[in-house]
C-alpha cells in the first residue's frame, strides 16, 4: 500500500512545511525578544544572574537559527518555489539572521551589567528605558507584520526607526557631557553608551524584518527606502 505522504501534492506539501517553518521562525523570536526584555530588566534592576542568564541563552538562538536555515535551503532545492512563495521562503531566512543578531545584542547588553556590577551604582539615563521599550515594540510590530503580511505596518516600523536614531543620539550626547563633567562616571558612561547603540541595532534589525515584508508581499526591495 502506498505511503500517504507519496500521493500529497507537492504544493500542499511544500506549503505545509512553509507553514512549519513559520511557526519555528516565532519560536526564535520569542526567544530574541525574551532576551532583549530579560537584558534590559538586569539592566534596569541591577540584577547580574538575570543579565547570565541571557548570556547563556545565547547559545539556543544560534542553534535555532542555524536550523532553520538549513530548513530553508532544503525547502528551496526540494521545491524549487517561485514568486511569492521563493519571496516568503527567502524572507524567513533573512528574518533569523536579524533575529540571531538581535539576540547577540541583548547578551551585549547583558555583558555590560556585569560589568556595571563591578562599579558604584550608576545614575540609569531616563531615556534608556523608553528607548528599550520603542525597540521592543517596533520588534512586536515587524514580525505582526510578517504573519500578516501587511506592508503598511512594515512601513510604520521603518518610521518609528527615525524616533529611536533620534533617541540614540540625544541620550549619547548626555552621557558624553556627564562624563567629561565627572571623569568618576566615565567607565558607567560607556556601558551605557553601549547598551545604546546596541538598543539602536536592535531598531535598525526590526526595520531590516519590516523591509523583508515589504519585498515579499509587493516584491519590490526596498532596503533603506521603506518608509514611502
Amino acid at each position: 500500500m502506498m505511503d500517504e505522504r507519496d500521493v500529497t501534492p507537492p504544493h500542499d506539501k511544500f506549503h505545509r512545511e512553509l507553514t512549519e517553518l513559520k511557526s519555528r521562525l516565532l519560536e526564535l523570536a520569542r526567544l530574541a525578544r525574551a532576551a532583549i526584555q530579560q537584558s534590559v530588566s538586569a539592566l534596569l534592576a541591577a540584577d547580574a544572574e538575570l543579565a547570565r542568564q541571557v548570556i547563556k541563552g545565547d547559545a539556543a538562538v544560534n542553534s535555532l537559527e542555524e536550523s532553520i536555515d538549513a530548513e530553508c535551503v532544503r525547502l528551496i532545492a526540494l521545491f524549487q518555489p517561485v514568486a511569492i512563495d521563493l519571496r516568503q521562503v527567502m524572507a524567513v531566512d533573512h528574518i533569523i539572521a536579524e533575529l540571531e543578531r538581535i539576540g547577540d545584542s541583548a547578551t551585549n547588553i547583558a555583558e555590560e551589567v556585569l560589568t556595571l556590577q563591578q562599579l558604584p551604582p550608576p545614575g540609569i539615563h531616563p531615556e534608556l528605558a523608553r528607548m528599550a521599550q520603542d525597540v521592543q515594540d517596533m520588534m512586536r510590530q515587524s514580525l505582526q507584520a510578517f504573519m500578516q503580511q501587511d506592508p503598511k505596518l512594515a512601513r510604520q516600523v521603518c518610521l518609528a526607526d527615525n524616533e529611536v536614531d533620534d533617541l540614540d543620539r540625544a541620550i549619547i550626547q548626555d552621557l558624553l557631557q556627564d562624563m567629561a563633567r565627572n571623569p568618576e562616571t566615565i567607565t558607567s558612561g560607556q556601558c551605557q553608551i553601549n547598551v545604546v547603540r546596541n538598543l539602536e541595532r536592535v531598531g535598525d534589525h526590526a526595520t531590516n524584518i519590516a523591509e523583508q515584508v515589504v519585498y515579499m508581499v509587493e516584491g519590490e526591495s526596498v532596503r533603506h527606502r521603506c518608509q514611502g
